[in-house]
């Protein structure tokens, strides 16, 4: 059960993080799930350009609360020091060319972060490209 003062203190680390981030209420989505003793959270972006989401970053704590200052540590602290990846896909209902911009350990968590909470044959993936260095 969530106690009022719990719910503020949710509402507070969401909104520095969208602050920290500069992306706006309708740009984040934050997901909780329970697993096991933990809560998971998935902070999704909306990129309302292509109307997509994609997962930003995960992370778990023992409440809400616990999770959100995870969240918030990484926006801090680690997220400019992932690489930066472009890649370019298409959906199959479209021949539209989109790019997308990722922060990420590697290639292959850029591509986890793009399929994330989709069917894989629904994106066809044209480039994926680390981003130098600046």
């Amino acid at each position: 059960m969530v106690n009022k003062d719990e719910r503020v203190e949710v509402a507070g680390l969401q909104k520095q993080i969208k602050d920290l981030l500069g992306l706006g209420t309708d740009n984040l989505v934050f997901e909780y799930a329970t697993i096991g003793n933990t809560v998971k959270l998935d902070l999704i972006t909306v990129n309302p350009r292509h109307n997509q989401s994609f997962l930003f970053h995960s992370s778990e704590g023992i409440d809400k609360v616990d999770a959100l200052k995870k969240m918030l540590d990484y926006v801090k602290r680690n997220y400019e020091d992932e690489n930066s990846y472009t890649i370019q896909w298409t959906t199959i209902h479209s021949n539209d060319l989109h790019t997308s911009y990722f922060r990420a350990k590697n290639m292959y968590q850029a591509l986890d972060k793009l399929y994330y909470g989709r069917d894989m044959n629904t994106i066809s993936v044209y480039i994926i490209k680390l981003n130098p260095i600046s």
